[in-house]
Formats: C-alpha cells, sequence, structure tokens
C-alpha cells in the first residue's frame, strides 16, 4: 500500500493520487525550489537539490557461498539486478560490475547510487555497504508494518515468526524503544546466504572525534560525551550491540551535538570475544580504538583515552582519574561510572557559572536531568525515581519563531489574533557564545461576529502586549501574579467596552486567550478558553501543556468519564472566556516549565486543534520542523493548509517555536 505523505491514508499501489486528499503519489516538491520532481529521481531536474529518498545499505554474506541477492536478470535499461541463486546465475568472474542504476532487491525499488563493491578480487568480503535510492518511498515496507503493528501490541517484538535476521531484531527493538541515538530502519530481508538491512543514512553526520578536536569544545561537553556513551552501553547491552561503541568513525553527533550511531554492530556470539583492531583500514582514525579487549566496561576507558590521543587534547582533572581506575579494574560497572561521573559534574557546575558580562544579571540556565537507568547492579530493586541524576545546565542557543492566520473555508471574516514579541542579545566570541532572548506570544479566538470577536480578540492582544512592555523590563521569567494580571486587564479591556456598548447575551463579544513568554530557558503559559499550547521534543513526542476550559473537561475533572462527559450537547462548550463578564468570573490557569531539550512550542486556536488534527499528524507537519535545517514559514503553511484540508470550519491560527539548547560549556 501507499501511505499519503499528506494526509496518512493508505492507497492500493496503483494510485497516481491520493484517494482522499489528491495528493500526488508519483511526484514530491523539491525543497529548495518547489519544482514537481519524480519520486524516483536523486535530484531536481531544475536546481540540482537531493530530495529523493535515499537509504544505507548493509549487506551482509553468511559463510563461504558467493553474493546472492535479487533475481539475476536484466530490465529494459539492461541494468543487471544482484543474483537470487547460483544455481541459474553465471560464474562470479563473468558477472559485471553492479553499476550505478543497478537494484539489490527482486521488486526493484532499492536502486544503486554507487557501484556495488563486489568483485572477483574481493569475494571473500562478508560485508558492504552502500548508498540506494528508494523509488517508491511511499509504499510502506515489510519492516514499517511490523513496527506499525508493535506500536499498536499486535505483533511480539522478537519477530521470529517472520524470518527477521539478527541485526535487524536489534534495529528494531532499540527503535520500538524511541532510541534517537540509533539509526532507523526501513526494511531488511534475507535471500539464501546474504542479508539486506536499509537503515537511516548518517555517515554525512559530524564525527565525534572532529568535534573533540576544536578547541571551543569544553570540559563540560567532553563529559556529557562521557555519559551518553554510558547511556548507549546499557542500551545496547541487551541486543548485544556494544561493540558499536568502539569504533570511532561510527560515533557520529546530531545537530544538536547528541552523541548517535551510524549504524549497529552485532557482537560475537561470544560476548567476552577480544575486538581485534583493523589492520587494513585507510587511516588510523577509522579504526577500532579497542585491541584485544573484553567487552566490559573497562573498554569504555580504552575509547575515550583514544579520542583524547588522536584528538591530542589534554586529559583533565579527575577524568585522568577515572581512566586510570578503569584500567586497573577498580571501575567494574556501568553504575559506579556513572557515580564518578555525576561527581565530575558536580564540581565543574560549582566551578563555571556563565555571565553575559561582568556586570550582566544572568538569569540561571535550566538544568536537564539524565535519570539513571534500572540496572543498577547493587539494588535491582532500586526504584527509577530513587536513582542519582547528573546535572547538567543547558543553555538557549537559538530561538525562531512564526506565526500565521487563515479565516478557513467557511467563515466570512477572520476573529483569531495573534502577537509575537521576541528580543535576542547574542554575545561572540572565539571560544564563547552566549544567547540571551526573551520571546511573548500570545493567541487569541474571538467570538461575538463581526465587529465583536474580531474587536476582542485583537484588544486583548495588545492589552497584554502593552502590559508586559511596561512590567516584563528584568531579565527573569515574570511571576504568576504577574501572569494573572495580565489576563486580568485583558479582561477588564473587552468587558468595559461590551457595558459601554450596552451589548447583552451572545452579542457580547469576547476571546480565548493563551500566552507564552520565555526568558532564556525558562517559560510561563497562561490560558483561558479552549485555544492551546502543545511541546514536541524527541523524547516525549507531542504533548497538550493546556487544559481546555469548556464543560467537557469540567466533568471530567468532577470523576466523570471521558465517553459520557463529552456526549453532552453543550461538551464544547466555553466554561470561560475574556470579556463577557468581569474578573471574577474568569480563572486562568497559569503554569512554568524549564527548556531542557530541543523543543517546538506550538500555539494554536481550535480551528487547527479541532478533531485531534496535531495528535493525528504531528510525525509529519511537526516533528521535521525540530531540525534546525527545516523552514519555520514553510512548516507553518502547510500546517495551515492541512487544517484547511481536514477541517476548515473555522478560522486557523498557528504560531510555532523552536527553542534549541546545549549544554552550558564556559570554561
Amino acid at each position: 500500500m501507499l501511505i499519503c505523505p499528506q494526509c496518512e491514508f493508505e492507497n492500493p499501489n496503483a494510485n497516481k493520487f491520493c484517494q482522499n486528499c489528491g495528493t500526488s503519489l508519483t511526484h514530491h516538491v523539491c525543497h529548495e525550489c518547489g519544482t514537481d520532481v519524480p519520486l524516483n529521481a536523486q535530484r531536481c531536474y531544475n536546481c540540482g537539490a537531493e530530495c529523493g529518498k535515499v537509504w544505507w545499505a548493509i549487506i551482509t554474506k553468511e559463510g563461504s557461498g558467493n553474493w546472492e541477492l535479487g533475481s539475476w536478470q536484466e530490465d529494459q535499461d539492461d541494468l543487471p539486478t544482484l543474483p537470487l541463486s547460483t544455481e541459474f546465475a553465471p560464474p562470479l568472474s563473468a558477472r559485471p560490475v553492479f553499476k550505478v542504476g543497478s537494484y539489490i532487491d527482486q521488486e526493484q525499488r532499492y536502486q544503486l547510487l554507487e557501484p556495488l563493491p563486489i568483485t572477483e578480487e574481493n569475494t571473500t568480503q562478508t560485508e558492504v555497504c552502500v548508498r540506494v535510492l528508494d523509488c517508491h518511498p511511499y509504499q510502506i515496507s515489510p519492516i514499517e508494518a511490523i513496527l506499525e503493528n508493535q506500536n499498536q501490541g499486535l505483533l511480539p517484538l522478537s519477530g521470529k515468526e517472520v524470518g527477521i535476521t539478527q541485526l535487524a531484531k536489534a534495529y528494531l527493538e532499540l527503535q520500538s524503544q524511541g532510541q534517537p541515538g540509533i539509526p532507523v530502519i526501513h526494511d531488511a530481508w534475507q535471500e539464501s546466504n546474504t542479508q539486506v538491512v536499509l537503515i537511516e543514512y548518517r555517515s554525512d553526520w559530524p564525527r565525534l572525534l572532529d568535534q573533540w578536536k576544536e578547541e571551543t569544545t569544553s570540559s563540560l561537553q567532553i563529559l556529557h560525551w562521557f555519559y551518553q556513551m554510558t547511556q548507549l552501553w546499557s542500551v545496547l547491552e541487551p541486543v548485544k550491540c556494544r561493540q558499536s561503541l568502539l569504533e570511532l568513525s561510527n560515533l557520529r553527533l546530531d545537530e544538536d551535538q547528541t552523541l548517535a550511531l551510524e549504524r549497529l554492530y552485532v557482537e560475537p556470539l561470544n560476548s567476552e570475544t577480544a575486538i581485534e583492531l583493523d589492520a587494513d583500514a585507510e587511516t588510523e582514525e577509522e579504526t577500532s580504538a579497542i585491541v584485544k579487549q573484553p567487552l566490559t566496561v573497562k573498554v569504555l576507558g580504552d575509547v575515550w583515552q583514544e579520542l583524547f590521543r588522536q584528538s591530542q587534547r589534554t586529559q583533565f582533572g579527575a577524568v585522568l582519574q577515572i581512566l586510570d581506575d578503569l584500567e586497573l579494574g577498580k571501575i567494574q560497572t556501568i553504575a559506579q561510572l556513572r557515580s564518578r561521573l555525576e561527581a565530575i559534574a558536580t564540581e565543574l557546575e560549582a566551578s563555571h557559572i556563565p555571565s553575559f558580562s561582568p556586570t550582566a544579571n544572568q538569569n540561571p540556565t535550566a538544568p536537564t536531568t539524565i535519570q539513571l537507568e534500572n540496572e543498577l547492579e547493587e539494588d535491582s530493586s532500586a526504584k527509577t525515581d530513587d536513582l542519582p541524576t547528573i546535572v547538567l545546565s543547558m543553555q538557549l542557543s537559538s530561538l525562531e519563531d512564526i506565526g500565521r492566520t487563515d479565516v478557513g473555508r467557511q467563515r466570512q471574516h477572520n476573529e483569531d489574533y495573534f502577537g509575537i514579541e521576541t528580543k535576542v542579545d547574542k554575545l561572540e566570541l572565539p571560544k564563547n557564545r552566549v544567547l540571551q532572548a526573551r520571546g511573548l506570544y500570545i493567541l487569541c479566538d474571538g467570538m461575538g461576529g463581526h465587529a465583536g470577536g474580531e474587536i476582542a480578540s485583537e484588544l486583548a492582544v495588545n492589552t497584554v502586549r502593552q502590559y508586559f512592555q511596561e512590567h516584563w523590563t528584568k531579565d527573569q521569567r515574570p511571576t504568576e501574579e504577574s501572569m494573572r494580571e495580565a489576563v486580568y486587564l485583558a479582561n477588564q479591556a473587552i468587558y468595559q467596552l461590551n457595558q459601554q456598548d450596552a451589548r447583552s447575551g451572545i452579542g457580547r463579544m469576547g476571546t480565548t486567550l493563551v500566552i507564552l513568554l520565555i526568558q532564556d530557558t525558562q517559560a510561563a503559559v497562561a490560558h483561558v478558553g479552549d485555544s492551546r499550547l502543545y511541546r514536541l521534543t524527541r523524547k516525549r513526542g507531542l504533548e497538550q501543556i493546556t487544559v481546555d476550559h469548556e464543560v467537557g473537561q469540567r466533568e471530567i475533572t468532577r470523576g466523570v468519564e471521558a465517553s459520557i462527559a463529552y456526549a453532552r450537547p453543550d461538551a464544547y462548550q466555553l466554561t470561560q472566556a475574556l470579556g463577557p463578564r468581569d474578573e471574577t468570573a474568569i480563572d486562568p490557569d497559569v503554569e512554568f516549565f524549564d527548556i531542557n531539550e530541543d523543543c517546538l512550542l506550538i500555539l494554536a486556536s481550535d480551528g487547527l486543534s479541532d478533531n485531534d488534527l496535531l495528535e493525528t499528524h504531528w510525525k509529519t507537519h511537526l516533528f521535521p520542523l525540530l531540525s534546525s535545517g527545516a523552514n519555520l514559514e514553510r512548516g507553518v503553511t502547510e500546517l495551515i493548509d492541512l487544517a484547511n484540508q481536514e477541517n476548515g470550519h473555522d478560522n486557523i491560527t498557528a504560531i510555532l517555536v523552536r527553542a534549541k539548547v546545549r549544554p552550558n560549556m564556559e570554561n
């Protein structure tokens, strides 16, 4: 089946357009120039940008037989595919080199983007890796179907009955746990003695070693990577892939400088088997850091030693003692190693207090707390909440935003209104970069018709803006009292106008309100009505921060089951809004949270959030916007377009705020 990239509707493979929304299933839009490009093209024919879906194919041969993949036949372009079996295949010496454009699968879906390095001279090679183009990227693969079934609890995780290879099973296991450091698996199969696994292509991601060499990389950042390695060790141990941490060239960084793996390496059957140095590697940096060492926690120390050696950086302070103790066997478990790292982190945090200038009143940055896993050997019964943590302070690295409103497909005028005000101060030096930022984001959904709802929503936004212009003068997050005062003033402004115009009943204008304030890595939110704030992070996915002020939710808080509460005819009627009554009739919800990981914050009117639109489509329309390279303006436009297609019955307004953070790397 073909999954529509726009609405995720399932279409027959023969469809050229989505049966549900009409989106093309044979072309997609170039992200650079907007040209329609065939799905089976690697690059845009107009601007040359790479827009095809590329995967990394890991092809492994078992035993001493010949390579046996695909079907030995030639297509209309005389491009051979890999042989399915040796019974009917010509001798290897008579086979051509598999050229660019050949396929590695019988269905002719995955096309080589570079020659496959299988020749008569290297027939003893047991594994090759190559980039392939997915010519049918909207077609769901068997592995994706398995993952979807697992998410729904329909298929056991072992996958034994569907013939999943050991390597593919490791990817599946970790992907089901939501491990961002592990590449996404897309497809896998086995034919005779050859296995193929297709994963996310990460070879162009920055290498950890290269960043380790940079002068701007601080001791605290290095400590942070150490800790991430211990986390990955615990994640990889159950699936017997700890060897993945031992190849320096396999250690990569994502755009947020978080440790990630290029691929997985499955350990030998005997987990105590030594890891040999690859003598045939082209460069020293491409070799394993470990020489003949069993897979115990000690090998992590050897990896770290090798990183220091190849980067020519000097080992510092207590880390030097940790490396010595690992070598001497005084540290034997991950739990002990983490405890030592926590002590160093505490020491570094106490001695590195960042400041914007010698006289600046810098607001303390929010800490990110990394919880230890459940594998503490010393106390297997310990509860997660009681485990020690390592606290690393975070600082804002970027703050971007965009807002857009649309009348929708059924309304004649737009009663939504929004306001955005930001202030960013940046200090950048060769070895230091500090960003201080504040952002005020307001969204209102008016009610009362033309010359009613429009006036109320705009008046509320401007009243709140003016209040914080006058009262938000220090580099501190506003208090709950000031948040409430801003809401009450907005309510009073609309209420007085209603009184002045002698409006009554349903003729009284009003508006919902949601306010988000950001001060560096601290945030505050206040809201009245059913306009919402969502938060999206890689770890937790999409979360609704606010709770609608409506009858259905009120009944749920009183203990009524949700299905019964929302069966009421007035379930979606607001229980409070700004303007119709004086301030005694409203009780705004105010809460605070810290931004301790990259996040996308979404303010939405109900024209966008109705019918669980964001909950249904966040993976396709919101999650990609976490990336720094994603265009927020294009993203909010596509979000509005989606809401018009799926809802369209009301005005639609969205504000997107992308906040990126990084460990505080002051020296």
